[in-house]
């Protein structure tokens, strides 16, 4: 198949949008939608994050020097869309949202109740990089969902109904391929 060179730039996709919620609980907090954000490291579980210098929440995020991470999903595609094009110097997304701040434990920034997965962070260092800075956070707090927990303790967040970014474009993931390791199983397992 013939390729075009296509000129450099950001081509890595799909990626998560995630919903970043920065600030006080009790004073000044927003939510920044993100889709340049990682894995990092498994251990110590770490992630990163990266935010233009001008956005709002980024001086949140620098001063307090914490955040959390919330995985969205098709019933939060609005939000994730609004929080990205709107700035919370004009107004307070988590009421055009509908959203619910919830108690964070070892951050003081809260969490969006909505949000099957929270992930609390400490930022551990920060890259200045260009049009981004990049935030490496260090993973101090998970909280999930106990409705997508079944009897025997597993978590299915795949039944949640995450959500994707790719070249402009929110998706919904789609059907089960296979699972990690799948492809070296051997007869029926595969």
């Amino acid at each position: 198949m013939p390729k075009i060179n296509f000129k450099p730039g950001n081509m890595l996709y799909p990626l998560p949008a995630v919903l970043v919620s920065c600030g006080d609980i009790q004073g000044t907090s927003n939510l920044l939608t993100v889709a340049w954000a990682g894995t990092v490291c498994t251990n110590p579980p770490m992630l990163s994050i990266s935010v233009r210098p001008e956005r709002y929440s980024y001086s949140l995020i620098r001063e307090s020097g914490e955040f959390v991470v919330n995985l969205t999903t098709e019933e939060l595609a609005f939000a994730t869309d609004f929080c990205g094009v709107r700035s919370g110097r004009d107004m307070d997304k988590w009421k055009a949202c509908n959203l619910t701040k919830e108690s964070a434990d070892t951050v003081k920034c809260p969490m969006v109740q909505e949000s099957p997965v929270n992930i609390e962070c400490q930022v551990s260092d920060i890259h200045e990089l260009g049009s981004h800075h990049m935030f490496l956070a260090k993973v101090t707090g998970v909280h999930v969902d106990d409705a997508y927990m079944d009897e025997s303790g597993a978590f299915h967040l795949n039944d949640s109904g995450l959500l994707a970014y790719s070249h402009g474009t929110y998706l919904s993931l789609g059907e089960t391929l296979g699972t990690f390791g799948y492809s070296v199983k051997k007869g029926k397992e595969r």
